[in-house]
């Protein structure tokens, strides 16, 4: 008599389409690691819209969200200790023309989306202003026609506004570790679906910390599956963004790391942007 088929679980992950997200999902999308019985499908969307699709009907078994997202999401998903994305004394920055005065009270700003960390911190540094909400990958090319003041920039445009002959006013990551005395900026994590059962809960966190693992291991080729997703950056450039958000931190989270996103969504709340307290619980 033939041996069942072990039985395979399909889970939906959503992600954004970035090199540091694709990075993770190299060992993943070319099944270069064992799967133990995981069928993974890829649904690629801008972190906003990922964002937006956890809150209205927590459709996908596993996502990508925004820490800030998290705070309105937490009785429904679990945050997996693999797969944040952190920046340690930089994050996302405020771009201008250059002369552009610093100041941002009362000035419109181009934001990539309502429930993004970055939006969330900058109402931490100041709330007078007037946000533009802006996809993400427009940003740019809003301030540089002058269409907004300022531009709130994440991915790669981090490192890419000079092309626009736009000058960085504010990195949000930096002021965030002087404002904190040195702790990390938690922006995004990837959250796992409290209804999936004791077992998926279990395992699949670490077959993703494995998928990352791999990535880093086999750093050349996972560079290259990456590139895909950078909108035409070049390698040396691609090479750097991933290196910013694919780090020790987003291995595991860490100490340093549950401290950073603990303390921003405590500080959310105390400023009274966030609706209520959340205490952080992970799954490994």
């Amino acid at each position: 008599m033939p041996l069942a088929k072990p039985k395979t679980m399909n889970i939906r992950f959503g992600h954004s389409p970035d090199p540091d997200d694709a990075f993770m999902f190299y060992a993943f999308a070319e099944e270069k690691i064992p799967m133990r019985g995981y069928k993974v499908g890829h649904v690629i969307e801008d972190i906003e819209s990922l964002n937006q699709r956890a809150l209205k009907n927590a459709e996908l078994e596993v996502t990508a969200v925004s820490c800030h997202a998290y705070a309105y999401l937490a009785d429904k998903y679990a945050v997996m200790r693999s797969g944040a994305s952190i920046g340690d004394k930089y994050g996302p920055i405020l771009v201008a023309k250059k002369q552009t005065p610093a100041s941002i009270k009362n000035k419109r700003i181009a934001i990539p989306g309502k429930l993004t960390t970055a939006y969330l911190v900058l109402r931490l540094f100041e709330k007078k202003f007037t946000p533009v909400f802006t996809p993400f990958d427009k940003i740019l090319e809003a301030v540089d026609s002058g269409a907004v003041d300022f531009g709130l920039v994440i991915h790669e445009g981090q490192i890419t506004y000079k092309q626009f002959d736009l000058e960085k006013i504010l990195d949000l990551g930096a002021w965030w570790h002087k404002t904190t005395n040195g702790l990390p900026l938690p922006l995004g994590v990837d959250v796992i679906r409290r209804d999936l059962g004791s077992e998926v809960l279990a395992t699949f966190p670490g077959l993703f910390k494995e998928s990352i693992q791999y990535a880093l291991a086999n750093r050349r080729p996972a560079l290259q599956y990456a590139i895909r997703y950078g909108r035409g950056i070049s390698e040396e450039l691609n090479d750097r963004f991933v290196g910013m958000y694919v780090n020790d931190y987003t291995v595991d989270l860490g100490p340093k790391g549950e401290a950073g996103f603990q303390r921003l969504l405590d500080e959310g709340f105390r400023a009274g942007i966030l609706p209520k307290k959340i205490t952080l619980d992970f799954v490994s």
